[in-house]
């Protein structure tokens, strides 16, 4: 899971942004913190998956991660409904180009090409700078995206923004991440209980 969720993190940056060319929102760099700190997580508790602690704080960091992300999703979507709704004014409400991440990390001025929000939410069609050569992979994506007037899972039907596809993700990562924690627990409890039936009974 941290794998995939790294692995969208660097899609997201190195294909859409840099070789696409769109351009990062506000709640976009907020949803690729949320997808950080669920690697985070999965990274500490795959230091040592017998230790109880470290697994516990692997946990709580991807079910914090995925609780956010979705949050940060439905937000996104939200504003991308209403940018491309009649009343467009009323979708720029909430997004900013100053950053404002969790426990006050100041991710924008270390990273900026990460996490410094450089677009307007709810609009991720490809912005080609003038004078830029493309290639012809470059021009097909861009062109496809452009006529699709944003990012769609499937451009031709504009079916599920990428708001509604890292809801999604997030979604699913939840599910799995609550499985994961109830067979973990189930595993700890029988585990404790046949040591317990096991050890030797004080005498008297």
């Amino acid at each position: 899971m941290a794998l995939v969720m790294g692995g969208l993190v660097v899609l997201a940056h190195a294909f859409f942004q840099i070789y696409l060319y769109m351009a990062p929102c506000e709640q976009c760099v907020y949803i690729r913190f949320a997808m950080l700190v669920m690697v985070i997580g999965g990274l500490v508790a795959a230091i040592n998956p017998r230790n109880l602690l470290l697994k516990l704080f692997g946990c709580l960091a991807a079910f914090y991660g995925t609780v956010i992300g979705m949050g940060y999703s439905i937000k996104l979507n939200a504003i991308h409904h209403a940018v491309h709704s009649p009343d467009a004014l009323f979708g720029v409400q909430g997004c900013s180009a100053e950053p404002h991440f969790p426990f006050g990390l100041p991710l924008a001025d270390w990273s900026p090409s990460w996490f410094k929000p450089t677009g307007d939410c709810g609009y991720d069609a490809p912005m080609v700078p003038q004078g830029v050569s493309l290639d012809g992979v470059q021009r097909w994506f861009i062109d496809m995206y452009v006529q699709a007037d944003g990012w769609y899972l499937i451009p031709s039907m504009k079916l599920m923004n990428m708001a509604q596809a890292c809801f999604l993700a997030f979604a699913l990562c939840f599910a799995i991440l609550t499985i994961m924690t109830l067979a973990w627990g189930i595993h700890l409890w029988r585990t404790r209980t046949a040591a317990a039936s096991h050890s030797p009974s004080t005498p008297r």
